[in-house]
């Protein structure tokens, strides 16, 4: 008897241990799909395997090759099995095994992995169990190893912490034993090849369409804005969505900690951090990123998150020719994203006093845009809050447009109010300057949802 043979895994007896699909142990399928990825790579070079990736019709080949692998060595599964074996074979070759269908389900918005056999996904901002289960930790590593290899990234135990991202923009993060006490953890935020337009927010009552109006004036009147919000609230999303407004006649620079952003303009110059080598040396921070976009003509930057200290570089910017510059912050409200702003400005190594840098914050920020996931996974913009100015150490700001919730449905929806204050902003001018009257909701507004 041949070993690691597809021959010598038929021949073991079939354990009812473990999943089994149509009478086939979950154990002798992982088997198999080992023994047939060996056979593979004896029969075919690497270079010859990478060819077949190239195409979808490679890959089809490739699906025709194993299904002839199974039937030449007598493997005992019926025909669905096969293709479904064959299927599972490729996605191990050449995508992320048994989490590759899921990158390939539209309603999936999150992926994650809390150990081998336990995966989990979101699909409409709710929370659900999957039946997909790696062989087990090594495994997953083996998946993990390849996604992070590809953007030049590493994770071990050296190194046990890694932010990368997948070829259409996902936005992935690894962490490894000894952090992670019950083996490897994978999450992958999902940013589709086709993001989501401003018509995909108002079908979705994100936000209305005076609202939009608005926010659409005010980047193309170069109004400098933060989108603040919590953990998966739509923060990225929004941001690609407003950026689709910027001139295409514009210089875009974007600077992240990995990239994530999908800009639809042609003139734009992506950058992006570098986490520190083996020896600890060569990291680059977006603080390094953001003084280095100043010297590259830039119209518009691009922050993907404010995070530290490049808080007070990009409030220099935005106060020194860099007006209509965008990025996103993590906090639960426009009084928040503030506070939070002062306490980064102060992280780095220029001390200045709290007065001068909330100086500095009202005059660079004009808009901030609150928003939030509902208990029901909908996504509200619940305040476009206007800042007004700097007085007695204290940021002064307006409300234009707020979410008002008023309960459940009976199916368990959010239900509420988007309303305008009735407040003109202080910028409507830069709004006629560039062409745009003010919303006709913008003084009498109300929409109930």
């Amino acid at each position: 008897m041949k070993t690691n043979s597809i021959e010598a895994v038929t021949e073991k007896p079939q354990s009812p241990v473990g999943r089994s699909v149509r009478g086939v142990p979950e154990a002798l399928q992982q088997q198999i799909k080992s023994a047939v990825h060996k056979e593979l790579i004896k029969r075919l070079d690497l270079d010859k395997l990478s060819e077949f990736n190239q195409t979808r019709a490679g890959q089809q080949q490739l699906f025709t090759l194993i299904q002839r692998l199974l039937t030449e060595h007598g493997v005992p599964l019926s025909s669905a099995e096969r293709d479904k074996l064959a299927q599972e074979v490729v996605d191990e070759v050449f995508g992320l095994g048994p989490i590759e269908p899921l990158l390939h389900d539209p309603t999936v918005s999150d992926i994650l992995v809390n150990t081998h056999n336990s995966i989990y996904v979101e699909r409409r901002g709710l929370l659900e169990k999957t039946n997909i289960v790696f062989k087990d930790n090594r495994h997953l590593m083996h998946i993990i190893d390849k996604i992070v290899s590809a953007v030049g990234r590493r994770v071990d135990e050296s190194s046990p912490m890694v932010d990368a991202r997948l070829a259409d923009g996902s936005r992935v993060n690894v962490i490894i034993p000894p952090l992670a006490i019950d083996g490897p953890v994978l999450s992958i935020r999902r940013f589709g090849n086709s993001p989501l337009t401003a018509d995909d927010l108002l079908r979705s009552h994100t936000l209305t369409i005076p609202m939009l109006d608005l926010l659409q004036g005010a980047v193309e009147a170069r109004v400098s804005i933060v989108i603040s919000g919590g953990t998966g609230s739509g923060k990225t999303t929004l941001l690609n969505v407003l950026s689709s407004f910027i001139s295409a006649s514009e210089r875009i620079v974007t600077i992240e900690d990995s990239a994530e952003l999908l800009m639809r303009q042609e003139h734009v110059v992506r950058l992006e951090t570098r986490p520190p080598n083996v020896e600890g040396h060569g990291a680059v921070r977006q603080r390094e990123l953001m003084i280095n976009a100043l010297r590259m003509r830039p119209d518009r930057i691009v922050l993907g998150e404010v995070r530290g200290e490049e808080a007070l570089d990009m409030l220099q910017a935005m106060n020194t020719g860099h007006d209509g510059s965008l990025t996103t912050i993590h906090s639960n409200s426009p009084r928040d994203a503030l506070s939070r702003m002062e306490t980064m400005s102060m992280m780095g190594d220029i001390r200045l006093p709290e007065r001068a840098i909330k100086a500095q914050i009202a005059s660079a920020i004009q808009l901030i845009v609150q928003i939030a996931r509902m208990s029901d996974g909908s996504r509200r913009i619940t305040h476009i809050t206007e800042l007004t100015g700097a007085f007695n150490e204290t940021i002064s700001m307006n409300d234009l447009f707020l979410f008002e919730k008023k309960g459940l449905t009976p199916a368990g929806k959010i239900k509420g109010r988007f309303y305008s204050t009735g407040i003109i902003p202080r910028f409507h001018e830069k709004l006629i300057a560039a062409g745009f009257s003010l919303p006709q909701g913008l003084i009498n507004h109300s929409v109930e949802v």
